[in-house]
């Protein structure tokens, strides 16, 4: 995995049964090398599998439902494109907040208008959870938002698009903890 300690699945576009086969099979692999397994909106297939945790977006299961199926030991996080949704997701007891898109992205065609650095800045010095960077990052831009005070940064294409995943994965990990 390239040195990732977290993976989240995320398929909009898979059927129910698709989506929870492939599920397990990353649980498995998560498992194996200790890494903490995330699924995006789907709280049944998280709890069927066994995953650490969610990530749940505006219009999805409201945290305290989530909750009451998952459990308590659960890491519940909330997507947020605005700093009132940040704060909100707090007020409702989310465990991280995942906020942006930071950047333009073209991974989620859904994402809301561009957040930019300062006010992930403001997010993150505002808030007392972490904060997960999400949207449009990649080798170019993860040393920016490691320094905005992001705790980490969800990435896609720049993972999965590369001649290498698992290169690629070491150097974002290394560029975001400035080690290079």
């Amino acid at each position: 995995m390239g040195g990732a300690r977290i993976i989240q699945l995320r398929d909009k576009s898979a059927t129910d049964r698709e989506f929870f086969d492939a599920a397990c099979q990353i649980r498995k692999l998560t498992a194996e090398a200790g890494a903490l397994f995330f699924i995006n909106d789907r709280v049944d297939v998280a709890a069927a599998v066994g995953a650490d945790g969610i990530n749940i977006g505006q219009t999805d299961m409201p945290i305290a439902s989530a909750r009451r199926v998952l459990g308590d030991s659960a890491i519940i996080g909330v997507s947020a494109d605005t700093y009132e949704q940040a704060m909100q997701a707090v007020d409702d007891g989310a465990d991280y907040i995942g906020f942006g898109p930071v950047f333009p992205t073209s991974t989620k065609l859904d994402a809301g208008p561009v957040s930019g650095l300062e006010t992930l800045r403001r997010v993150c010095k505002d808030i007392n959870l972490p904060i997960v960077a999400i949207g449009g990052i990649g080798a170019s831009n993860i040393a920016s938002v490691a320094e905005a005070g992001a705790a980490c940064a969800a990435v896609v294409s720049a993972v999965v698009c590369a001649d290498d995943m698992i290169r690629a994965t070491a150097e974002l990990i290394s560029t975001f903890n400035n080690e290079s």
